[in-house]
């Protein structure tokens, strides 16, 4: 016969979640606001502004999609990234394979175009190891990792030891394509664009996420149409560079206590809709509240 769980020790079983590192104690009560609620009563402290030099601006026959690249994790691919935007490589080069519901693939199809000052090929950046534990604010364990939650913004797992630290495969994430060879990532990029392939983790370097223009790579076309360019890629940008586009984009800060009560509320959802509260939210069922504004350009 099944028995219930006492009060006294499920508090016992939740303090003792709270205790382990990194866990930045999200406020495992029922939460009193909705998630909308919550991110209403931010203040302009639980928001940090993403610096344009770390966002491409990638401009699309579908729109402008802009993505902000992961330094931290995984230096060495946002350096050559830049250095290929800023030499015009992806300059009419175009998005040319899909697999529908997984990822939108784009760069020089041909692999012969000309490159100048960036490198061929960039060593795998998989994770990053750090000789002491790098706090994170902590989500959960699921079958993937034995930890996951958010750093400055991206979602992430580790290892027990909280020493290797890697973004996870998100829907919405910008990671380099390879071959079966693990150091040979080039010039191709891939956006994921269906349900996050979680199995990729730790197998490819992911190295930023969509800000904002995830539907303007939903909405290109599968297959070519004869006489026409199959979508075609304007260019890729670093946004810092754009003198034409002013968009300052803020991200919730992810170790925020406003972003806690928010993990909090998408746990446990408060709506009147909702029957059944789970008190629980997978790394990637979890939004991070992200937003734009325009600085006219004569200003």
């Amino acid at each position: 016969m099944k028995k219930i769980i006492l009060p006294a020790l499920l508090s016992v079983l939740l303090s003792g979640c709270a205790q382990q590192f990194g866990n930045d104690v999200v406020n495992q009560e029922l939460p009193l606001l909705s998630a909308s609620e919550v991110i209403a009563s931010a203040t302009d402290n639980d928001w940090r502004v993403v610096d344009a030099q770390n966002i491409l601006k990638i401009t699309l026959p579908t729109g402008d999609a802009y993505i902000e690249l992961n330094e931290q994790l995984a230096p060495k691919h946002v350096q050559n990234i830049k250095k290929l935007a800023r030499e015009g490589f992806y300059k009419n080069t175009s998005v040319y394979r899909f697999v529908e519901g997984f990822v939108a693939q784009g760069g020089d199809s041909s692999g012969k175009k000309l490159i100048k000052t960036a490198d061929r090929t960039v060593p795998a950046e998989f994770y990053s190891t750090t000789n002491k534990p790098l706090l994170i604010t902590e989500l959960n364990g699921d079958g993937y990792a034995p930890v996951t939650g958010f750093l400055n913004g991206f979602a992430v797992a580790q290892n027990s030891a909280h020493t290797q630290t890697w973004q996870v495969h998100c829907s919405g994430v910008f990671a380099m394509a390879r071959d079966n060879y693990i150091n040979s990532a080039s010039t191709e990029f891939f956006v994921t664009i269906g349900q996050g392939p979680r199995y990729l983790d730790k197998n490819i370097t992911v190295f930023g996420r969509v800000l904002e223009g995830i539907e303007h790579f939903n909405r290109l076309a599968r297959t070519p149409t004869e006489g026409k360019a199959f979508n075609p890629i304007t260019n890729i940008q670093v946004l810092g560079d754009v003198q034409s586009d002013k968009s300052i984009f803020k991200v919730m800060k992810t170790n925020s206590a406003v972003f806690k009560n928010l993990i909090s509320a998408r746990k446990n959802r408060v709506e009147p809709w909702f029957v059944k509260a789970h008190n629980y939210v997978d790394v990637c069922g979890m939004p991070i509240p992200t937003k734009r504004e325009v600085i006219p350009i004569n200003s």
